[in-house]
């Protein structure tokens, strides 16, 4: 602007100036017109030039920040590369919405090819999802607005609720906020209440939902956490996977698959530990009633029972006994495991067990067997002196481990039932311990002089306790049990604390390994040796420390035997029988006289004379 306000002044100052009329005026405008547009046209490249040199140097500012903004590489170019820059822009975002446009009619067309039950399968699937979503959001939502801080039902409350009818979706209610609870208890419980409020009413939210005597869930409560409590009663209602063995005295495993196959059976292998299990799937015949189980090529039989079996190892040419035997599953795993040699002893207390233990031993094919019904607490002195390699005791138990197959536990099962049993259990490990050899080498655990032990019971009275108990009374100690998996036994529970080797032990659980509850303990024997039985004072007999306070009295013969002839027709009677008569000097023992104290007494007082002692009938005759 400055420049071109110079150039008028320079081209006014040159005219003159002049008054001009009104025609005059009327010419000069025009003229002035005319001269105006020449003299922009004129001005017209200055003006330009002005222009474009403002626009250099705007330019050169532009390009100086640009290479300082940018110290990597510069663009001399940049002023009039820009716009085709926007335009590339432009043109990618065209593209863009041309490759989206060429998608969605890709979708299009895939749609059109897709089946009507793909289509159905695809939606049904996305409802599902739209679905789940909407649940947990109303989940958190309720979760943080009413449930922040649970209200414990008090026993006025539940008093209340004794006639009513409760649904099993509220109790489930409970039971998840009691556990969202006791997991982080400082922060969600209800002030004044204490945890043991919170663990009580679980145990009768459970024992309700799931039909289980009250004691029962509580005693599950002192063994696991809560979480964990909810989750072995959810999974021991389950059934478990139907197993079967495979009979190697008879066929092989995959010759056994392909023909159960060809069937209709759909099976896999049990797991990578089992060289002879298969699991059925599905099957379209009944598994139990096919020829090939008819014939012996397999036996049905859960997978945990299996884990004894293995954890013994019977040998070929042993001598090995199953003290309880019936049905004759694990009797006939070892035998053939023993490749049908040696002496197998498969023993059981009732006769009518026994049947189908013979039954199935004719079946699968077995030979080295002998089947005899005992009472196992009397096989330790039955077999004295012809003792066994190996032993395995498979004890009768509560079943607290196989519910699943027997629910009549859950409300037959009391806590005086689970004591009862073990006690018969500890009588029935030590008579087995009496009846195994010593083991020759202690440093091996895989040869002979090793037993056992194992039950279906998850209860620490019926498994940990029974061994803990053998290991004071009898010289032995638990080796590896040589399973990979499984839960290590428990060292501690409540106010008893179990031997350090106890967690060579095996623990079998249905939410867990999605198998039967089990226990199985491997045990050596290192002597003869009967540990805890030095004491018998109990039991009515002196001490030997005592000895020296006894007094020998010699009996005379009319104080014990009448010399008449009926007694001596009694004595001849006895010694026909077998008895053995009593020796002549026979002497008894019989503890001293307590001495007498005398009383003191004063001088002063007269001297007191001992009486007369009055004579018996016998001395004055």
């Amino acid at each position: 602007m400055t420049a071109r306000n110079k150039s008028h002044g320079k081209s006014v100052s040159k005219k003159p100036v002049k008054q001009p009329s009104s025609d005059d005026e009327e010419e000069e405008e025009s003229s002035s017109n005319d001269e105006s547009e020449d003299q922009q046209e004129k001005d017209l490249p200055s003006e330009s030039e002005d222009s474009s040199s403002e626009n250099e140097s705007d330019s050169d500012d532009n390009e100086e920040e640009r290479k300082s903004s940018m110290p990597f590489f510069s663009d001399e170019n940049a002023t009039w590369i820009k716009p085709k820059k926007q335009a590339l822009v432009d043109s990618d975002d065209d593209d863009d919405d041309d490759e989206e446009e060429e998608e969605s009619e890709e979708q299009e067309e895939s749609d059109d090819e897709e089946l009507e039950i793909e289509k159905e399968s695809r939606l049904v699937d996305e409802e599902q999802d739209l679905i789940e979503e909407e649940a947990d959001e109303e989940m958190r939502r309720t979760i943080s607005q009413h449930t922040a801080i649970y209200h414990l039902p008090t026993s006025e409350e539940v008093e209340k609720d004794v006639d009513r009818v409760v649904p099993p979706s509220e109790l489930k209610s409970h039971i998840n906020s009691i556990l969202e609870v006791l997991a982080d208890f400082k922060k969600r419980r209800e002030p004044g209440r204490s945890r043991k409020e919170y663990v009580d009413r679980l145990a009768s939210f459970l024992a309700e939902l799931n039909g289980y005597l009250p004691e029962l869930v509580e005693y599950f409560l002192t063994m696991f956490s809560p979480a964990e409590t909810v989750e072995f009663i959810h999974a021991s209602d389950k059934p478990r996977p139907l197993v079967i063995r495979t009979n190697t005295l008879k066929a092989r495993r995959k010759d056994l698959a392909a023909a159960l196959i060809k069937r209709g059976v759909s099976l896999d292998p049990l797991a990578a530990w089992s060289k002879v299990g298969l699991k059925i799937v599905e099957s379209t015949v009944p598994i139990g009633a096919t020829p090939e189980y008819l014939t012996g090529m397999y036996m049905l039989q859960s997978a945990a029972s299996m884990c004894p079996v293995m954890a013994l190892g019977p040998q070929p040419k042993e001598r090995v006994l199953d003290m309880s035997a019936a049905p004759g599953g694990k009797t006939s795993y070892m035998a053939q495991l023993m490749r049908n040699t040696g002496c197998l002893i498969a023993n059981d207390l009732k006769p009518d067990r026994q049947k189908a233990t013979v039954a199935n031993l004719h079946r699968l094919g077995v030979k080295n067997t002998i089947a005899c019904a005992h009472d196992g607490r009397k096989l330790g002195k039955i077999f004295q002196q012809n003792r066994f390699d190996r032993i395995l005791l498979d004890a009768p138990c509560s079943g607290l481990g196989v519910i699943s197959r027997d629910p009549s536990v859950k409300v037959q099962r009391t806590i005086a039932d689970i004591q009862q049993t073990a006690h018969l259990q500890k009588e029935l490990l030590l008579s087995a311990i009496d009846a195994l050899k010593v083991a020759k080498n202690t440093n091996e655990t895989t040869g002979p002089g090793v037993m056992v032990y194992s039950t279906c019971s998850v209860s620490v009275t019926e498994n940990e306790l029974v061994v803990q108990y053998a290991l004071k009374k009898r010289d032995i100690r638990i080796v590896d049990a040589g399973l990979d998996f499984g839960v290590p036994g428990f060292t501690r529970y409540q106010q008893h604390r179990f031997h350090p080797t106890m967690t060579k032990t095996r623990r079998f659980y249905p939410h867990v390994h999605n198998m039967d509850g089990f226990f199985v303990a491997k045990i050596q024997k290192l002597s003869d040796k009967h540990l805890g039985e030095g004491d018998k004072s109990d039991e009515g007999e002196v001490p030997p420390d005592n000895q020296s306070d006894k007094v020998d009295v010699p009996v005379e013969k009319s104080e014990t035997f009448v010399k008449d002839k009926n007694a001596k027709k009694n004595g001849k009677r006895n010694n026909q029988k077998g008895e053995r008569e009593p020796p002549k000097d026979k002497k008894v023992s019989v503890p001293p006289p307590r001495p007498i104290k005398k009383r003191k007494q004063n001088s002063n007082s007269a001297k007191i004379s001992k009486p007369r002692r009055l004579k018996t009938a016998n001395q004055s005759t």
